[in-house]
C-alpha cells in the first residue's frame, strides 16, 4: 500500500567506538598502554629501591582504578570523559559577569566576592542578525513544527526526504535547537479586556476571558515552545529556508535584535526577557518605540 507508514531501521550502536583489538576502543586502549607505560618506566628505574610485594601492592590499585576508568561508564558516558566535564565544572567560577576581571560583586549572605568574567563563544552580532560564533559566521533561523503524526504514510515520506534532501546538502555544522520559555499571557488579557467592541455582553466576555487569561496566568505557568536552526551565514541559509519552506515549515531568518534575544533567553531561560525588539550589542539607541 502507498499509504502505509514509513519505516526506517536505525542500529541501536549508531554513536558507539568503533572497536581497535580486544573489542576495546582506541580510547580504552591509549588510558591502558599509557598507565601501563608510566608503571613499567617507573618500575624499571626504581625498582631495585622497593621490594616486589611493595610493587605487586602498589599496582593492584593502580590497575583496578585504569580499569573501571577505562571501562566503566556514567549518565552514558565514558567514565574518563565523565570525569573530566565533572573536573571543569568544579574548576569553573559560580559566579561570572560581563565585565572586567577586578569588578566586585556584592552578596547579600557574605562577603564581597570577585566575579570571574563571563565569556561567551558568540563575539559580535550585526544589525541583519549575522553571529559570529568562534571566528565561524551563523545564521539563526526561527522555524514553526509540523505534526507529522497526522499526515498519511506518503505525506510522511516526503517530509522525511525533504529534510533528509536539506541535511544532505548542508556544507558545514548545523544545530537545531527546541527550547521551552516562560511564556507571558498578560500582554494578551490586556489587549483583550482594552478591546474596543459594540455590545456589552461582548465587552462582559471579553472581561471574563482576560480574567481567565490572568488566573491562568498566575496559576500554570504557560510555556511557548521556541524552535531555532543555527546554520552558517550565507548560502546554506537560504537553502535552509527554501528547504523549510519546501516541507511546510514557517521559516524566517532572525535579524540583530531577534539573535541578541533569543541569546538573553537561553542564558537565563527561567527570567526571559521582556518581549519586543532589543538593541544589539554595539549599535547605538537612536530611537524610542
Amino acid at each position: 500500500m502507498d499509504d502505509d507508514l514509513p519505516r526506517v531501521q536505525v542500529p541501536a550502536d549508531i554513536g558507539t567506538p568503533d572497536t581497535i583489538a580486544w573489542g576495546l576502543t582506541f580510547r580504552q586502549l591509549a588510558i591502558l598502554a599509557a598507565v601501563s607505560g608510566a608503571g613499567w618506566l617507573a618500575y624499571s628505574r626504581f625498582g631495585p629501591l622497593l621490594p616486589a610485594a611493595a610493587w605487586l601492592a602498589a599496582a593492584l590499585p593502580v590497575t583496578a582504578v585504569t580499569a573501571v576508568v577505562a571501562l566503566g561508564r556514567r549518565d552514558g558516558l565514558p567514565l574518563d570523559v565523565w570525569l573530566r566535564h565533572a573536573f571543569t565544572l568544579h574548576r569553573t567560577p559560580r559566579v561570572q559577569t560581563p565585565g572586567e576581571t577586578g569588578a566586585r560583586l556584592a552578596d547579600t549572605t557574605g562577603p564581597l566576592r570577585t566575579p570571574a568574567p563571563l565569556r561567551s563563544p558568540a563575539t559580535t552580532i550585526t544589525g541583519d542578525g549575522t553571529l559570529t560564533v568562534d571566528q565561524a559566521v551563523r545564521a539563526v533561523i526561527g522555524c514553526g513544527t509540523v505534526n507529522i503524526g497526522l499526515c498519511t504514510g506518503t505525506e510522511q515520506q516526503a517530509l522525511l526526504a525533504g529534510f533528509g534532501a536539506w541535511l544532505n546538502a548542508l556544507n558545514g555544522p548545523a544545530q537545531i535547537v527546541v527550547a521551552a520559555h516562560r511564556h507571558d499571557l498578560t500582554p494578551h488579557a490586556t489587549a483583550v479586556a482594552t478591546a474596543a467592541l459594540p455590545h456589552e455582553r461582548l465587552r462582559q466576555a471579553a472581561a471574563d476571558y482576560a480574567a481567565f487569561l490572568t488566573d491562568l496566568d498566575a496559576d500554570r505557568e504557560p510555556l511557548r515552545r521556541q524552535v531555532l536552526a543555527v546554520v552558517p551565514a550565507g548560502p546554506a541559509a537560504d537553502t535552509t529556508l527554501r528547504a523549510f519552506g519546501g516541507l511546510g515549515v514557517t521559516a524566517t531568518r532572525l535579524d540583530g535584535g531577534q539573535v541578541t534575544a533569543a541569546l538573553a533567553a537561553a542564558a537565563d531561560p527561567f527570567d526571559p526577557p521582556v518581549a519586543g525588539p532589543r538593541a544589539v550589542p554595539g549599535t547605538p539607541i537612536t530611537a524610542r518605540s
